[in-house]
């Protein structure tokens, strides 16, 4: 039986093969400086998911985390990945609260916080942000469950809070704030790297309105999905979309996987007609055998008979390796001995000298 999602308890862990609370946000410092965020937080039963190795984990559930931290001016990203994290404290509420440490040496406890039905706090070693959520949630699909021929998954959004906070660029604590996302997904869909395909965009244009636009297909079928929310929490939702991909791609020298980074999309319904583009390229993220491009990124083009403009966040999932795991790895021990090779060289200069 289909279950309407409540709040705040649907906010909370399930007992579903796959869950994910996400976080994406666009902000800028005192100067003006732009900078980009994403934070991930999984939660996969270790017989299910189908991961490599995760039936040897020695629990029932267990947590992973992605996030990164874009530097749009110095076009530089930094990225982490964490395969296993320790809960250490999971707080007794009605809300969702949890702290957990990603077994690094000094790199402190992160936390994910619902304060109250709008408040949230979020923190890992790159970022310490306050966030306020200004709509309503966003049910994808109008219900919060979404069919998606051989997948089904519960899916909601908040797709306007305001942000405020630091973030950490080497040793600089900088003050910032904008505006975040946030995607809660939970589903009982164990992972297949061959029909785990999707291009997903998270759009806020300037005129307060905000949209999802969901490209799914499973190895044989494809599904679409546009659902938008506007300044007034008025919704909409349509599968009637047209996506283009404009074939321009971005090669990764890690993987050789190339990803489209460039898009548009119509959506009669509210009379949309947008272009996508990156912020930055370089944006892959690989964790094993599990490979995708997520980033920033800018909007333009009309809704209705008007030009409007935005910014928002893409996630390209499904495009394949062209290396294997062993060259990427033979790969990263060459840079890393030519680095240190170059290191060490420098170090004898100096103590000659």
């Amino acid at each position: 039986m289909l279950k309407k999602i409540k709040f705040p308890q649907d906010e909370k862990p399930h007992k579903n093969i796959i869950e994910w609370w996400y976080f994406n946000g666009n902000l800028e410092d005192k100067k003006g400086n732009k900078y980009s965020y994403m934070n991930t937080l999984f939660k996969a039963d270790a017989d299910k998911i189908n991961f490599p190795f995760s039936n040897l984990i020695p629990i029932k559930y267990f947590y992973f985390s992605h996030h990164l931290l874009c530097d749009i001016k110095k076009k530089k990203t930094y990225s982490e990945i964490h395969p296993i994290l320790v809960i250490t404290k999971q707080k007794k509420s009605k809300f969702f609260n949890i702290t957990y440490d990603t077994l690094i040496p000094d790199n402190g406890e992160f936390e994910i916080k619902q304060l109250n039905m709008k408040k949230y706090s979020i923190k890992t070693d790159m970022f310490n942000l306050k966030l306020i959520s200004k709509k309503k949630p966003l049910l994808e699909g109008g219900s919060g469950f979404l069919r998606l021929h051989s997948k089904s998954t519960y899916y909601y959004s908040l797709t306007d809070i305001n942000t405020k906070g630091t973030i950490k660029i080497g040793r600089k604590t900088i003050e910032v704030k904008g505006k975040s996302w946030m995607d809660h997904q939970w589903a009982d869909v164990p992972y297949n790297k061959n029909t785990n395909k999707w291009n997903w965009f998270s759009i806020k244009l300037n005129n307060k309105t905000d949209i999802i636009i969901l490209e799914f297909y499973d190895g044989k079928n494809k599904d679409y999905l546009a659902s938008i929310i506007d300044s007034n929490n008025k919704s909409f939702h349509t599968k009637k979309i047209k996506l283009k991909n404009l074939k321009k791609f971005w090669t990764s020298k890690k993987t050789g996987a190339s990803y489209p980074l460039y898009w548009e999309v119509q959506i009669p319904k509210i009379k949309a007609k947008l272009k996508i583009s990156p912020l930055l390229k370089k944006q892959e993220m690989v964790n094993g055998i599990i490979n995708y491009w997520e980033g920033p990124t800018t909007i333009s083009g009309t809704l209705g008979n008007k030009k409007i403009k935005g910014e928002g966040f893409m996630e390209l999932v499904g495009y394949p390796m062209k290396k294997s795991l062993l060259k990427q790895y033979e790969e990263k021990a060459e840079d890393y001995l030519k680095e240190n090779i170059n290191n060490l060289q420098k170090a004898v200069k100096k103590i000659l000298k």
